[in-house]
């Protein structure tokens, strides 16, 4: 991309919309792979078969899947807010398709059957990042609007759990991008895989490609932070009313969301469509189609990442993941941007031994990941609450007490006096 943004905005009308249909093309079928391979995936590692009937190897689950879902009953509950209650899956899934707009697949190359040159992206413009991230947060409308909309409280409390948990890690994940656009000098996505042509972000930029990868499992609602759906508690969080075709359209939101985060994060950190080493010792493999492949096997590897997660980690409880977002990880991420910035302009000014500021960035990056692992004390709170009586069935039924409290009796125990 040598030539910047100077080669967008010059393909005729019948090439965007043929490349606006092969992103659409791409994003189904990826999501028709992610839903069989998460499947498959997790079963391996619980020892059991997974889908494979349907088609080569089960291949064809996932399309069965849909098929049944949309050809089954569509159920609108009494109380629902009928318009909202049927916009919001679609105010879900359209930014989901969207973000994928100003991702780069690929360089400059010669388009078949014609003397057209033409850049593996849709478009691009000096902001791509910023307006992933607010088309992303658009689709956030669309969980609270369902959750409200349905009349259900376990769907509202499922909207509100999403709407809290997204927009706090969407905080932490911009700030882990500041780091990106002051090493790349750019927020256009195009630009910042060119600056990636020596040496990936994620690899200098460690900390950020760490605190982005938890902001965006956190953002996509994925184990261990699926809290919005939280089975034992809300039954299906804010899509507990939804059904047929609605619901899937809700599914299909997720997987796209989780497509989204993970090209994202090629694209700023793992040098987008270049390929890996030794790969990229090959002078070909940065030309052509074949970039393609070497980001389509990059994203998959961060689908990996996540059915990984859900496989391994149980799901926190809603008080941990809130606190580990705004206690934890934003604070993190501010003194890691200001680390960023002091070595961004002694570097650019030049004249100054880094290695010195480099061993104080690690003493200081150390400190800072032991606090992961350091308990809060507990509250005095605490003390006072263990000498208070308490019943638990004080309020008609059963309540777990707090730390610290010990139920007196029990209502078995009375009514057996």
């Amino acid at each position: 991309m040598s030539d910047g943004l100077s080669v967008f905005g010059q393909d005729p009308v019948w090439l965007i919309l043929v490349k606006a249909l092969l992103v659409f093309g791409i994003l189904v079928l990826l999501t028709l792979f992610n839903i069989w391979f998460e499947r498959r995936l997790v079963a391996r590692m619980q020892h059991r078969i997974g889908p494979n009937v349907n088609g080569p190897f089960g291949l064809l689950q996932s399309l069965a899947d849909g098929v049944k879902l949309a050809l089954k009953e569509d159920i609108v509950p009494k109380a629902a807010d009928r318009l909202v209650y049927v916009l919001a899956p679609i105010i879900a899934v359209i930014p989901a398709f969207l973000t994928f707009a100003v991702i780069p697949f690929g360089p400059v190359v010669d388009v078949p059957f014609t003397d057209i040159q033409s850049p593996l992206q849709l478009t691009d413009m000096p902001v791509a990042v910023l307006y992933v991230l607010a088309i992303a947060s658009v689709g956030i409308y669309g969980i609270v609007l369902g959750g409200w909309s349905s009349g259900s409280t376990y769907s509202l409390l499922g909207g509100l759990r999403s709407s809290a948990q997204m927009i706090s890690y969407e905080v932490a994940m911009g700030l882990a991008l500041i780091g990106v656009f002051l090493y790349a000098g750019s927020i256009s996505t195009s630009e910042i895989v060119a600056a990636q042509e020596r040496l990936w972000f994620g690899l200098i930029l460690l900390p950020s490609f760490v605190i982005y990868m938890i902001a965006m499992v956190g953002e996509t609602n994925r184990a261990p932070f699926d809290l919005p759906e939280a089975e034992g508690e809300l039954v299906g969080g804010f899509h507990t009313e939804y059904s047929s075709l609605k619901f899937a359209l809700f599914f299909l939101a997720e997987y796209i969301n989780m497509a989204t985060v993970s090209a994202l994060a090629t694209t700023l950190f793992l040098g987008g469509w270049r390929a890996p080493w030794p790969l990229s010792i090959w002078e070909g493999a940065n030309e052509g189609y074949w970039p393609i492949l070497w980001f389509m096997i990059k994203v998959i590897g961060f689908i990996c990442f996540f059915i990984w997660l859900r496989g391994t980690l149980p799901r926190m409880r809603y008080d941990q993941f809130m606190d580990f977002g705004w206690k934890r990880l934003i604070p993190i991420a501010l003194a890691w941007i200001v680390a960023v910035a002091v070595i961004r302009m002694i570097s650019l000014d030049a004249g100054f031994d880094r290695r010195y500021l480099f061993a104080a960035i690690g003493v200081v990056a150390v400190l800072f990941l032991l606090m992961l692992f350091i308990g809060e004390e507990e509250d005095e709170g605490d003390e006072v609450l263990s000498d208070e009586p308490f019943d638990a069935f004080a309020g008609g039924y059963p309540v777990p007490p707090m730390p610290g409290q010990k139920p007196t009796t029990t209502r078995a125990t009375e009514e057996t006096d």
